[in-house]
């Protein structure tokens, strides 16, 4: 006697390892031994610190988000790490981040690429992009993999920075053929 499929894959769809944040969950602040995260209102706040690093900054006039991180000052908060996107259909790209913390800046990192990927993943992108900017061992702890300069879609490519990392659900079993098959990419 045959059974039928229900549950999750059902559709041909495989279960995710955790639970799909919703946007609602991915935009809460969070807070991490004193410093606080949250989406920026205008991801262009961030563009001092790029210009501070020295990094470029993204060509594109409409950014997707932007996540700052933010410890207390006398006169209120001070801006000390950011990162931004841009995004093209299903695949966004990262900008960052950049951190001007001098405790933990790679901790910090990581949290702004944690929040960054609720975020991203929660609107619904699928693939994200990253420059390793020396970082390497940030974006491999979140499951980044180095990938080809071709694996960015079109409204993607063009961006300046050497070499190129990508995100398809914290896994590293995904083929560019299945990035380029993605609606939107």
């Amino acid at each position: 006697m045959a059974r039928s499929r229900t549950g999750p894959r059902a559709a041909g769809r495989v279960p995710s390892a955790a639970p799909l944040p919703t946007l609602a969950s991915a935009t809460r602040p969070r807070v991490w031994q004193g410093i606080g995260y949250r989406p920026l209102p205008d991801p262009s706040q961030a563009r001092i610190l790029f210009d501070f690093a020295a990094l470029p900054w993204p060509p594109s006039a409409d950014l997707a988000f932007g996540w700052g991180a933010f410890a207390p000052a006398d006169d209120g908060e001070r801006l000390l790490g950011a990162l931004v996107a841009e995004r093209h259909g299903a695949a966004a790209l990262l900008h960052g981040p950049v951190v001007i913390a001098e405790r933990e800046p790679l901790e910090v990192a990581s949290q702004l690429v944690a929040a960054a990927l609720d975020y991203a993943t929660a609107a619904g992108a699928v693939t994200l992009f990253a420059r390793p900017q020396g970082l390497d061992r940030v974006w491999v702890r979140f499951g980044f993999i180095p990938v080809p300069e071709v694996a960015l879609p079109g409204g993607l490519a063009g961006r300046g920075g050497a070499g190129l990392y990508a995100w398809r659900g914290g896994s590293a079993l995904w083929s560019l053929r299945e990035a380029a098959a993605a609606p939107g990419s």
